[in-house]
């Protein structure tokens, strides 16, 4: 099938060389390969491995950040599981200031919002939770207790700090010495953070966005992904400031700014929180189809303006299986993140998707994630030009239709054949 490549592979070191050794400034970037189509004799099992800017996991399936690596013991389940890589929860260098609340989340069911005898089935999910409020040395000592244990695993930081550029530099330099393999940051969380001006209030600002990259970039030495926040009219936008500004990939898309609902027996916000709420990021299962707009959006922009280019492309939003971590995939992402659903099925749901993302590439014959990796992008178009295709399919099949096209083409001599040209069965 066909192949559209965001992502080769840079270097032939090993992961821990790669994270801890090989300055940035001397990647290559290789043409990429584009569209074929081919497809296997015989099927074998499909190999879920995937290279991203440098990094080899077993598998595309990644911890998103958030209360899934929010400490050691959590982070080492998670890769004793089987995750491909681990996004630890965001941290920063003051943890003090960061004060957590709870209640801090609020479940949206299929029923009637705002009862609360709505029973159904869990669609979406509100979180006014912030970054982590653990004091950064512990974390920074369990993410190198972690590389000291999984050496061979992808460790990746998730980071954020106030407007101030010392206060970048430091952070970095401090979060990359742990031995992690790359960074995430994090220009897009939605509640909280933007009155310090961080998180969303950079990713909804180019001219910031662009600023804050560059001292990021200028002095990491590990790959940089920026996670983008679905919370802005054109998210190709900002993604393209950071990729022009040095960030080897982007992620997307963090929570969607949300109201969950007012509980109708108390007329009072959920999460509900002495009486009063604020509001708070949205996921889950009914955040996906925005999801896959935006990361649509993104890989279209990425395969036209950087289309020569070694970028990676990260997929978040509302999966809980396999088949939703393969629509992903075929919008062109690279690895697919994974937070509320861990919260709501386990670390184990890795296991069901693998098993279910392998079922769907044996249905199709494909035997990588590059395989079918962007297959799907070719399809989306304009309005009009959709428009255009569907009148000319319907010029073409008016050209070869069987049977009369009007009442005055009936004739005396041919009326059975006739009939018999316009029946169905």
């Amino acid at each position: 099938m066909a192949s559209l490549s965001f992502t080769q592979i840079r270097t032939n070191n090993s992961v821990a060389d790669f994270a801890r050794a090989r300055p940035r400034t001397t990647w290559a970037r290789p043409t990429r390969v584009g569209f074929k189509v081919f497809a296997s004799e015989t099927q074998a099992e499909p190999d879920l491995s995937v290279t991203v800017n440098g990094l080899h996991m077993p598998n595309p399936f990644v911890i998103g950040s958030g209360p899934p690596g929010t400490n050691y013991t959590v982070m080492k389940r998670a890769f004793e599981e089987g995750w491909g890589a681990v996004i630890a929860k965001t941290v920063s260098l003051d943890a003090s200031k960061v004060i957590n609340v709870t209640p801090r989340y609020a479940r949206l069911r299929a029923g009637v919002n705002g009862s609360a005898k709505a029973k159904g089935q869990i669609i979406g999910w509100e979180n006014i939770e912030l970054i982590s409020d653990r004091s950064l040395d512990i974390m920074l000592n369990e993410f190198k207790q972690l590389k000291e244990e999984f050496p061979d695993r992808i460790l990746i930081a998730s980071i954020m700090e106030e407007y101030n550029k010392a206060a970048w530099e430091e952070l970095i330099d401090r979060v990359e010495q742990t031995g992690v393999d790359a960074l995430e940051i994090n220009f897009s969380c939605p509640h909280g953070m933007p009155e310090r001006k961080m998180g969303a209030a950079v990713g909804q600002d180019c001219a910031l966005l662009e600023e804050v990259c560059g001292w990021v970039n200028a002095k990491a030495t590990v790959p940089v992904w920026a996670k983008m926040t679905p919370n802005i009219t054109d998210i190709s936008q900002p993604a393209r400031v950071a990729l022009r500004s040095g960030c080897e990939g982007i992620a997307a898309i963090n929570t969607i700014m949300s109201v969950m609902g007012i509980n109708l027996d108390t007329l009072r916000p959920e999460p509900c929180v002495e009486g009063y709420s604020t509001p708070g990021g949205y996921s889950s299962k009914a955040v996906h189809p925005i999801a896959l707009a935006k990361v649509m959006s993104i890989a279209k922009m990425m395969k036209s303006e950087f289309g020569d280019k070694d970028f990676s492309l990260s997929g978040i939003g509302g999966v809980e299986t396999g088949g939703d971590a393969a629509e992903f995939i075929l919008l062109g992402a690279n690895t697919v993140q994974v937070c509320t659903g861990v919260m709501m099925h386990g670390y184990g749901l890795v296991n069901q998707l693998c098993a279910e993302l392998k079922d769907f590439m044996k249905a199709h014959n494909f035997s990588s994630i590059e395989d079918f990796r962007g297959v799907s992008l070719q399809y989306f178009t304009t309005h009009m030009d959709l428009v255009r295709r569907q009148q000319e399919a319907i010029q073409q099949r008016k050209a070869i239709r069987k049977g009369l096209q009007s009442d005055k083409d009936w004739t005396g001599d041919g009326f059975v054949k006739e009939t018999e040209s316009m029946v169905s069965n």
